[in-house]
C-alpha cells in the first residue's frame, strides 16, 4: 500500500490512510488503532515507518498512546481527521492550480526568451 517512489515519506503515507479510517469511524467500536505489529503487517513497512507514523497521529492530537498498551483515539477524533482530510484536500487542489501556473509561466518564459 504504501508507495515507495512516491513524493510522500512513507510514515506520512501510512498516517495520511489512518487518519482517512478514522474519519470514516472504522476504530470507533474500540476506541483504539492496531497495534504496531498489526500496522507493519498491514501496510508493510518497518517498525520505525510504523512508530513515526502513530507519533504523527498523536502529535496531530488524534490519537494518545501509552506504552506497552495502545494508541486511542482523542475525544472527536473523528471530526479532526475528517476536517483534516478536508484541509489536506484543498491543499492538494490549491498546489495543482499553482503548478498549472507555473507551467504556464515557465512557458511564457521559454516562449519570451526565443524571440
Amino acid at each position: 500500500m504504501v508507495e515507495w517512489t512516491g513524493e510522500k515519506s512513507a510514515y506520512r503515507q501510512v498516517a495520511d490512510d489512518l487518519c482517512a479510517r478514522i474519519a470514516k469511524g472504522e476504530f470507533a467500536a474500540d476506541g483504539k488503532i492496531p497495534s504496531l505489529a498489526k500496522l507493519q503487517a498491514h501496510y508493510d513497512v518497518s517498525p520505525t515507518v510504523a512508530r513515526a507514523a502513530v507519533g504523527h497521529l498523536r502529535e496531530t492530537g488524534l490519537v494518545v498512546s501509552h506504552q506497552g498498551k495502545a494508541a486511542f483515539l482523542t475525544e472527536g477524533a473523528e471530526s479532526k481527521a475528517a476536517a483534516a482530510g478536508s484541509e489536506a484536500g484543498q491543499l492538494r487542489r490549491e498546489l495543482a492550480e499553482v503548478r498549472g501556473e507555473l507551467r504556464d509561466l515557465q512557458a511564457r518564459v521559454a516562449e519570451l526568451e526565443a524571440r
